[in-house]
């Protein structure tokens, strides 16, 4: 059994000096840290959405520089591209009519040649007539 003496109020003068000394030792102390580290939480987290959007536009504005050097190096490839077309195109048309100047050259040999083979023959006719009536007719004209 329990027994009310003095042992009883010493006992709870003992647990009241406790608590006041747990509580200035051992409470205060850990809740002012908690609260320290509550405060530095939301700080790290004001920070972290600040760099998240200094991330963000960064992102937006390398991805816009992106697009504009990927247009002007497509628009300096298609400007190549047409520039060795056109050259490409103009040595074509030079091989072409030097190709068409040989052709014509040599048609014309070609028909100076006949020319000259037909005027040869046409000079010579008329002696290959007389050859050939004199052996057909067996005498000479």
């Amino acid at each position: 059994m329990i027994t009310m003496d003095i042992t009883l109020l010493i006992q709870i003068v003992n647990m009241i000096i406790l608590m006041f000394l747990l509580n200035g030792v051992l409470y205060k102390p850990v809740k002012k840290i908690l609260k320290e580290r509550a405060e530095r939480q939301q700080g790290m987290q004001g920070e972290i959405s600040k760099f998240e959007k200094n991330a963000r536009l960064r992102q937006q504005e390398v991805d816009e520089k992106m697009a504009k050097a990927s247009g002007k190096a497509k628009a300096a490839l298609d400007s190549t591209r047409a520039e060795a077309q056109s050259a490409g195109e103009q040595r074509l048309g030079a091989i072409k009519a030097e190709a068409e100047e040989g052709k014509n050259r040599q048609l014309a040999e070609i028909k100076a040649q006949i020319d000259s083979a037909r005027a040869g023959l046409q000079a010579n006719l008329d002696g290959f007539a007389n050859d050939m009536a004199s052996k057909i007719l067996g005498r000479s004209l």
